[in-house]
């Protein structure tokens, strides 16, 4: 029996790991789902792939997206604008596959205004030195920017109340797990299931 697919929301502050647990869920989890890919318009850079790393488009082709709400949620950095589009969310979930977004915080919230019945997971550092450690050992940014970003993850970690769940990223193998877990819990909710049940007995 065909039923619509779940929208899993991975979010978190910035250098808590986020890109680092969806891959490992792409390649190591039992769980099926499509991961979906960003639209941007930024430059391609070398070796990226056009719908594999992201949709490039232009400031134009972008605009107009967002002009016709094919959006899901987007937002700007640095001139340039990233987002994920409405239209192959809507598609894979039509077509019963779970979708995974691995996405900021403030796109997050975008999203849980379109479309409540996901399931929106906050994945959270052990403690804020270790979150400064990850950031720090990057080695692109500056202590100047260093602090910024750990002042706005403080501001993002207090959102957290407007997830459904909170998973502590200490270590990626147990972060995948309970992830998984969750998702596994999701599918067996009653308000996920009752429509089929109700096709069943004929309601």
């Amino acid at each position: 029996m065909s039923t619509r697919g779940m929208l899993i929301v991975l979010s978190g502050p910035s250098g808590v790991g986020k890109g680092t647990v969806r891959k490992a869920m792409l390649k190591n989890s039992s769980i099926k789902f499509d991961y979906s890919v960003s639209m941007t318009t930024r430059q391609m850079r070398p070796g990226e792939v056009d719908g594999v790393d992201y949709y490039f488009r232009t400031n134009e082709e972008f605009e107009e997206e967002i002009k016709n709400d094919g959006m899901l949620e987007y937002a700007k950095y640095v001139d340039h604008y990233y987002g994920t589009p409405l239209k192959y969310v809507n598609q894979k979930l039509d077509a019963g596959i779970d979708v995974l977004l691995e996405i900021e915080v403030n796109g997050a919230m975008q999203v849980r205004e379109k479309m409540p019945d996901g399931v929106f997971i906050f994945l959270t550092p052990p403690d804020l030195t270790s979150l400064r450690d990850r950031i720090t050992h990057r080695g692109t940014d500056d202590e100047k920017t260093i602090d910024k970003r750990m002042e706005k993850a403080k501001k993002e970690i207090q959102m957290m109340t407007s997830y459904d769940y909170a998973v502590v990223n200490d270590k990626i193998p147990n972060a995948v797990e309970k992830i998984e877990g969750i998702i596994r819990s999701e599918h067996l909710r009653v308000a996920r299931v009752i429509d089929q049940y109700k096709k069943i007995i004929g309601d």
